[in-house]
């Protein structure tokens, strides 16, 4: 059997293509010499394997950035991002970030790529996000998001009267003009959102959407293709109504179910609306 295949079966905590890398980079002795990812393997062998993360995922500065962690364990923790935080270090953000923020409050994440972070929310929206402490668990939340296991629920404003519930099932790739935009396109990728009306508002609904998939801006481009768009979104808004003003788009992230890597345990949290939202609604709320 192929060295790489061989030990994908063997250390199936790592990823087929992390263990490749290691291979590549020497990292792995079979019966004291390094050998290539298709070479030979046949039984018997002696293995030795030295882990090492990719130094350009890790090579990141921890900075003392307040996080609310409503959980925590060796395995994985999970935090309540405020709006405004940047959640990766990129063009144009290349300190401030979470992912500074967590290699400060868990130093031993310097050892996992993207310092275990397995998903993503925009910047300017808030709420539950389940970081990884160790490979093991990032590579096991990540096949778990893969396999569409982990459930994630938002509280969005949409702009208008939305009524009942429903399920939106179009694919969303970059917008063919505007490539800082996403939009619903027939060669995106499968991208599923279930959403409820929670509270009708003046001007604006309340709903509960729910993701089957995680692509970018994914509730954002989905509400906008139904004709409402998210109150005060930047991109995809339109600037009207009696919330029109409100400084971001109306999106929290207000629970998130899983299964722990280690214990096999069904996990949820929940994380109440921020302030700014919450003064948004009470204003509306006012208003009927």
């Amino acid at each position: 059997m192929r060295l790489d295949q061989a030990l994908a079966q063997l250390l199936p905590a790592f990823s087929r293509s992390r263990l490749q890398q290691w291979i590549k980079a020497e990292r792995v002795w079979i019966d004291g010499k390094t050998l290539s990812p298709k070479d030979k393997v046949w039984g018997g062998e002696a293995v030795v394997l030295e882990p090492e993360a990719d130094p350009a995922e890790v090579a990141f500065s921890p900075e003392n950035i307040p996080l609310d962690i409503i959980y925590q364990d060796d395995t994985l923790a999970v935090i309540n991002k405020p709006a405004g935080l940047v959640v990766h270090p990129g063009s144009g953000n290349w300190s401030g970030t979470l992912l500074n923020a967590l290699l400060h409050h868990f130093p031993q994440v310097a050892g996992v790529p993207r310092a275990g972070i397995v998903h993503r929310l925009d910047k300017d929206t808030s709420g539950l996000m389940v970081v990884a402490k160790t490979l093991t668990a990032q590579t096991d939340l990540v096949r778990q998001l893969q396999a569409r296991t982990v459930k994630r629920e938002y509280l969005a404003l949409v702009e208008g009267t939305l009524i009942g519930s429903g399920r939106v099932d179009a694919p969303i790739g970059r917008h063919p003009t505007q490539r800082v935009k996403m939009a619903v396109v027939e060669s995106g990728k499968a991208a599923v959102t279930h959403y409820q009306v929670v509270e009708q508002l003046p001007g604006c609904t309340l709903v509960r959407c729910r993701l089957e998939t995680g692509r970018t801006h994914q509730i954002r481009v989905h509400m906008l293709s139904l004709g409402h768009p998210l109150v005060g979104d930047p991109v995809y808004g339109k600037s009207r109504g009696s919330a029109a003003e409100f400084a971001r788009q109306a999106l929290h992230a207000t629970q998130l179910e899983l299964t722990h890597p280690v214990s096999h345990e069904h996990m949820v949290w929940q994380a109440p609306l921020p302030l700014d939202m919450e003064q948004l609604l009470q204003t509306l709320r006012e208003k009927r």
